[in-house]
This record gives C-alpha cells, structure tokens and sequence, in this order.
C-alpha cells in the first residue's frame, strides 16, 4: 500500500479515466458497436477500481478519498445526460441508441451504487466487493452472451434468455472470485480462498434469479441489494 492517500487517488483516478476514455475512443471510432462498449465499461471499470483499493492505506479517511472517484465520474455522466456537457464519445460508449438520457439510468445507478458500497463497505469485509462484482461482471456478461446468443428466451422474462442468465451467474462468480483471491494473496481478507467459494456461489445463484426478472433499467441496484443482504447472512 501507498503511505499517501492522495497518492493512491490520484493514480485511482488516472487508471479509471484511462479505461473510460479509451472505451469512448474505440466506441466514437466504430470499432465496437456502443451496446458492446456500454457492457465492457460496465464490466471492466469495477474491477480495476477495487483492486486500486490497494494503493490505499488504512486512515479513515480512504474510503471517502476512493469514492470521490465514482463520484466525479458519476456527476460528469449526469452532467452529460443532462445536455450541460457535450460528449458524444461518452453517449456513444455508454447508451444503446445513442441518446443521451439514456446514460441518467443504467450508467447512473452504476456509479450510484459504487459511491454507496465504497463508503459503506470498503475493505470492512468482503460483502461490498461480492456485490460490486456482481453488477459488474455478473450484469455486464449476462447482457453480451444474451443479444449474442440467447435464442432459448425465459418463460418469466421474455427479453431475458437461459444463456444470458448463465452468463450472469459466470460473470458475478468469476469477477468475485478473481478479486477476492487477489485480496486473500495481499492478506487483506483471512485465508484460504476456498472458504469464500461457496457463499460466492449462493449469492451468484440469487443474483442471476434477481437479473433474470423483467426489470430495465434498475438492475444496478437490486442485483446489488440482492448480494449486499445475502452477504450479511453468509458472511
């Protein structure tokens, strides 16, 4: 870890405005379609910004210094689906018919709900992560395996198929895993790994129950309310 906080925040900063500028870029470009930028932002950008929870020390004052993180860019999506900034390479990256308002949903809660489990969670224990890790790989996976592959539709849900329900499930658990083994090694979380499996698989199983139900927009927030509360119970 860093001895300096603000250090850490601002390579925090520099890393994950790199990852989102550089999806901007490709996505303004037309070298990836905006649906797929959309979801690899989604993906990408929650796990490079837990495992830059590292750089941080233990002051109490980390965590609201990593939030700010979220937090700006979260404030710079609302500004822009608001129409006050003007960023086409961000609405083209992050909505899926390129209008803007598009991006003061989903893009939005997401940010929303790193800035809450940042502040509220950290590096306590590992409820805040599994759940972050839910929405990001859980949620993003689910979206892309299912335009490109899910014919077979749910009965409950007819948008929604087997084949992007599964990809919720392998998405959440692997991300969760990956980190969580990460944060074991630095010896942030006790040892072994293998303790942390199957509470991981319960809450992936919930959370694919959760995505798989005929809700738009707000999967942000219920697939992570969903991992958050089965985290305190199996935590």
């Amino acid at each position: 870890m860093l001895s300096n906080n603000f250090i850490a925040l601002i390579i925090t900063f520099i890393v994950s405005l790199t990852w989102l500028r550089l999806m901007d870029f490709v996505a303004h470009r037309g070298w990836i379609s905006s649906r797929l930028s959309r979801k690899l932002i989604h993906i990408g950008t929650g796990p490079i910004f837990v495992l830059c929870w590292l750089l941080f020390n233990d002051a109490p004052i980390a965590r609201y210094l990593a939030a700010l993180v979220p937090f700006a860019i979260t404030s710079q999506f609302a500004l822009v689906g608001l129409g006050v900034i003007k960023d086409e390479a961000a609405v083209q990256a992050m909505s899926r018919t390129g209008d803007r308002r598009e991006i003061l949903r989903g893009p939005l809660f997401y940010g929303i709900v790193f800035v809450v489990i940042t502040i509220a969670y950290w590096l306590d224990s590992p409820i805040g992560i599994v759940a972050l890790m839910m929405v990001c790989g859980g949620d993003g996976l689910a979206e892309v395996l299912g335009r490109r592959y899910g014919k077979s539709r749910l009965p409950w849900s007819k948008e929604k198929s087997w084949i992007g329900s599964f990809g919720m499930f392998l998405g959440g658990w692997l991300l969760a895993v990956v980190i969580l083994a990460v944060y074991v090694v630095e010896g942030v979380f006790p040892a072994p790994l293998t303790a942390y499996l199957l509470p991981v698989t319960l809450i992936s199983l919930c959370a694919m129950l959760v995505e798989s139900l005929p809700i738009r927009d707000f999967d942000n927030i219920t697939i992570a309310a969903t991992a958050l509360i089965l985290g305190h119970v199996f935590f």
